[in-house]
């Protein structure tokens, strides 16, 4: 169930079980699938403010996509580990938000990410302001 973590205030936990598509051969979790387990973990954050992504885009046209990303791989996840995915904003500008996620597994960080989004235009697909509405439900200041 996700939730805000209560060790971290302002940090949002998504769980994620790993699945054996998941895994290599060795069963432990492909490098590229962490990406994924992270773009939930902010799919999730959105849908817990009351942010849908999809409507977003239909009612204030606009979308979200990563601009960067940096990314270091501390320990592996393996075949039917309970993961946390943690989200947590560290800045919002006028038209970009950047967000600090983890992996962990028992409290244990396996995977350390900065991301960084950018808001866009659905029409132009160029920088978009962030509605200020938006910005105050991600608790911006």
């Amino acid at each position: 169930m996700p939730s805000v973590n209560e060790s971290a205030p302002g940090t949002f936990s998504f769980p994620v079980r790993v699945y054996y598509e998941d895994t290599d051969t060795a069963g432990v979790v492909y490098y590229a699938n962490y990406l994924r387990y992270l773009e939930r973990g902010r799919t999730e954050w959105l849908r817990a403010l009351g942010v849908e992504q999809f409507r977003l885009a239909q009612e204030a046209g606009i979308v979200f996509a990563v601009r960067s990303l940096n990314i270091e791989y501390l320990k592996p996840a393996r075949l039917d580990d309970v993961l946390a995915v943690l989200t947590e904003l560290t800045l919002a500008g006028r038209a970009q938000v950047t967000l600090k996620q983890r992996i962990e597994r028992d409290g244990e960080t396996l995977v350390e990410a900065t991301v960084r989004i950018a808001c866009l235009n659905t029409k132009t697909m160029k920088p978009a302001a962030l509605p200020a509405a938006l910005r105050n439900t991600m608790g911006a200041s």
